[in-house]
């Protein structure tokens, strides 16, 4: 049977990366049919058809239908999956909470659709940005749908951090393993190695004792994976797509089958107040095991220094601000 799986913001740039991935089969399984419907804001329209008409040339097997709307119930109708690309971009002059406001909006309309028109086994992932509180916003405005079918997106950072370590140790970046990203997706998020491991000719050897260079992960390494979406943007003059794309087939892949034996990965969801300190009610990326059925646990008793600790505090503090901030744009 096929899946129904909305992309909104689908004909901006991480969209236009990120489709022929999914209708290829490389998120889903590679048998696994699919229906893909396509949401986007009205002057968006027409860019959009040009998007379907070369997803229909691709002449995708998997691909059984393509909807392109710039209506929310119709593009929400009975999905399984939903990828929220599209939001407010911060633009010059453009106070934070003009921003967050604008994206209040967004997705208070957005979370209020998936509540009334999708499965409530619908699996929502946040990209757009600021993306831990628009999934916070979308959550709060989908009351019906359980918390645990949000997320937003980490996995970009993550990879960032992963390719970071292999490129500092020599090694492949499928042989740096359990790398964590602690809190928000902004110059605040913590990127964390010190229980990830590296697999060398040798056998699996912990991040730092591979890197040999702990003033480097305390420094320089947190600041570059921190600040590397900017510098992307000042190199490039537009923001990350190809590896945003690339971020949200690996987080949807692993949510859809599991994660690996042994291995978690992080995403950012909703806080019950329960792990490490984390204040309840804001989404925090933290690492999790996901399991075949698509639930996933925490993963809990995992040692913090006092160094992470005062990262991962200011990751909070900066969420609970936003969160503050945000959810007094919501209808009442």
């Amino acid at each position: 049977m096929a899946i129904r799986v909305c992309v909104t913001g689908a004909a901006g740039q991480i969209g236009y990366a990120l489709l022929y991935s999914i209708a290829s089969g490389s998120v889903f399984g590679p048998e696994q049919t699919l229906e893909l419907t396509l949401l986007d804001i009205t002057p968006m329209m027409e860019s959009l058809k040009g998007v379907v008409m070369e997803l229909q040339d691709c002449a995708l097997n998997l691909l059984k239908d393509v909807v392109a709307t710039d209506k929310p119930e119709e593009a929400f109708k009975d999905i399984d999956v939903a990828i929220l690309v599209g939001s407010m971009p911060r633009r010059e002059g453009m106070e934070r909470s003009d921003l967050l406001k604008a994206n209040a909006k967004i997705f208070e309309t957005q979370g209020k659709a998936l509540d009334q028109f999708a499965k409530k086994t619908v699996k929502v992932l946040v990209v757009g940005n600021p993306a831990n509180t628009n999934c916070l916003l979308a959550i709060k405005s989908a009351s019906s749908l359980p918390k645990e079918n949000f997320s937003c997106l980490t996995r970009l950072d993550q990879n960032r951090a992963q390719a970071q370590i292999a490129a500092k140790v020599g090694v492949s970046n499928d042989a740096v393993r359990n790398v964590i990203i602690w809190g928000n997706h902004s110059s605040t998020q913590y990127p964390d190695v010190a229980h990830a491991n590296v697999q060398t000719a040798s056998g699996s050897i912990g991040a730092y004792e591979a890197v040999k260079d702990d003033s480097w992960i305390k420094g320089d390494f947190i600041k570059t994976v921190q600040q590397r979406g900017a510098a992307v943007i000042k190199a490039r003059k537009l923001s990350s797509a190809m590896s945003a794309a690339k971020a949200i087939c690996d987080h949807m892949s692993d949510w859809w089958f599991g994660t690996k034996e042994g291995e978690w990965t992080s995403m950012g969801v909703w806080s019950d107040g329960t792990h490490y300190g984390i204040p309840e009610g804001i989404v925090y990326s933290v690492p999790v095991r996901i399991n075949p059925d698509r639930s996933w646990q925490v993963v809990d008793g995992l040692s913090v220094s006092d160094f992470a600790r005062e990262k991962m505090d200011i990751s909070a503090k900066e969420l609970v601000e936003e969160r503050d901030t945000a959810t007094q744009f919501l209808s009442a």
